[in-house]
C-alpha cells in the first residue's frame, strides 16, 4: 500500500493520547511522551511508502518527547530523520547541539538519545512532514552528517528550498499516486536529501553525480514554472540561464516522461485548462489567457488544446459553467498531469 492515514479521532478522546504514544512507540521508534492536555489531544498521522525511505505526516497537539539510551536498545530502525516543520515550533536537542525549528529543517539520528519539544502554531497544533532515511542509504560519511544533527537548516534557497518544496509536493499530491509511482519517488527523495545536507556541510561535491543531477533537474522545472508566461522561453534559454549546455539539459530529461520542450508546452496547456474553468476569469478572452502562458498564435494554442484535452479550449470553458456538469468536464490528460 502506497499511502496511508491514521487519526486519534477514531478513539475514544480520554485514549487519544496514550494512541499516540503507542503508535509512535510502535511505527516509528520506542519515546517517552508527555503533554500538557491529555484529554484534549488530537493527532493524525499519514504514511508514504516511497522504497527506499518513507515519509510521513505528523499532526498533533503540542507534546514532548525524550528517547534515552533505553529506548534506543529497546528498538532502533537505524534512520537519519529529517523534518520539514510546517506548522509550530521544534525545539530538538542532540548530540550536544540545540536548536528552535519554526518553519525549517532539522535531522536527527534515531540510534542516540534526544528530546523534543513540539509547541502548536496557530491551528492549535503543530506538524512536520519526516523522511525517513535508512542511514546505510545515505551516501555520505555519518561522522561528517553527525555534525548536522539537531540544527536548524533553513530553506530560505538552495537545495534546501528545493527539497522542502519537493516534500510539500509530494506530501500533496502523493495520496493519489498509484504505488509504483510512489517508489520511484524514493530514489529523487533521497538523492534531494542527500545534496541537501551535502550542501550544508559545505561539501556539496561529496554527493554522487545522480544526487547533484536530480538537484539541477528540479532546479530547471522550478524555472520553468516560474517564466511559463515568456514566449521566448525555449530549452536554449533554460540551458543558458542554467549555465549547462543543451546537451547537459537534454540529458537531464532522459529518463523523464516529457522533453524539455513538451515539458513547457505540457505545463502552460494545464495552467490554461485551469484558468479557463476559474469563473472570476470568465470576461477574459480565451487568447488572453493562452498569452498569459505564452502561447503566441490562436490557432497553435486550439490545437495543441484539442490533442491533450479532446475538447477546444472554448468548449471546456463552456462545460465549466453549465450547472450539474462540473463533475463530467474535461479533465487533464495523464500526460499533462504526471510532468
Amino acid at each position: 500500500m502506497g499511502w496511508s492515514q491514521v487519526s486519534a479521532d477514531a478513539v475514544a478522546p480520554g485514549d487519544r493520547f496514550e494512541w499516540f504514544r503507542e503508535t509512535l512507540s510502535t511505527e516509528l521508534m520506542p519515546v517517552a511522551l508527555r503533554a500538557p492536555s491529555p484529554a484534549d489531544f488530537r493527532a493524525e498521522i499519514s504514511q508514504l511508502e516511497l522504497g527506499v525511505v518513507q515519509m510521513s505526516t505528523f499532526t498533533f497537539s503540542a507534546v514532548s518527547s525524550r528517547r534515552s539510551r533505553a529506548h534506543v536498545r529497546q528498538g532502533d530502525p537505524e534512520q537519519y530523520q529529517l523534518a520539514l516543520v510546517t506548522q509550530g515550533t521544534f525545539r530538538t536537542a542532540q548530540l550536544g547541539n540545540e536548536s528552535l525549528v519554526t518553519g525549517g529543517l532539522v535531522l536527527t539520528n534515531t540510534s542516540r538519545p534526544m528530546e523534543t519539544t513540539c509547541r502548536s502554531g496557530d491551528g492549535g497544533q503543530a506538524q512536520a512532514v519526516m523522511l525517513q532515511i535508512p542511514r546505510s542509504a545515505l551516501p555520505l560519511r555519518s561522522d561528517r552528517v553527525d555534525r548536522l544533527i539537531a540544527r536548524h537548516l533553513g530553506v530560505g534557497g538552495g537545495t534546501a528550498a528545493i527539497l522542502a518544496d519537493f516534500l510539500a509536493t509530494l506530501i500533496r499530491r502523493g495520496p493519489t499516486c498509484r504505488p509504483e509511482e510512489l517508489r520511484r519517488m524514493g530514489p529523487v527523495a533521497l538523492d534531494l536529501a542527500t545534496a541537501c545536507l551535502a550542501q550544508q556541510l559545505d561539501a556539496p561535491e561529496e554527493a554522487p553525480a545522480d544526487a547533484r543531477a536530480q538537484v539541477m533537474l528540479r532546479q530547471v522545472l522550478r524555472f520553468i514554472d516560474d517564466n511559463l508566461g515568456d514566449p521566448n522561453l525555449t530549452p536554449q534559454l533554460v540551458a543558458d540561464r542554467h549555465h549547462i549546455s543543451l546537451r547537459g539539459l537534454y540529458a537531464l530529461f532522459r529518463d523523464q516522461p516529457a522533453s524539455v520542450a513538451e515539458s513547457i508546452r505540457r505545463r502552460r496547456l494545464a495552467r490554461c485548462h485551469a484558468d479557463l474553468a476559474r469563473p472570476e476569469l470568465s470576461h477574459q478572452p480565451v487568447q488572453a489567457i493562452a498569452a498569459r502562458w505564452g502561447f503566441v498564435g490562436a490557432t497553435a494554442f486550439s490545437r495543441a488544446f484539442r490533442e491533450a484535452y479532446g475538447i477546444t479550449p472554448t468548449e471546456h470553458r463552456a462545460a465549466t459553467r453549465r450547472p450539474g456538469t462540473a463533475q463530467n468536464v474535461q479533465k487533464p490528460s495523464p500526460q499533462v498531469a504526471r510532468t
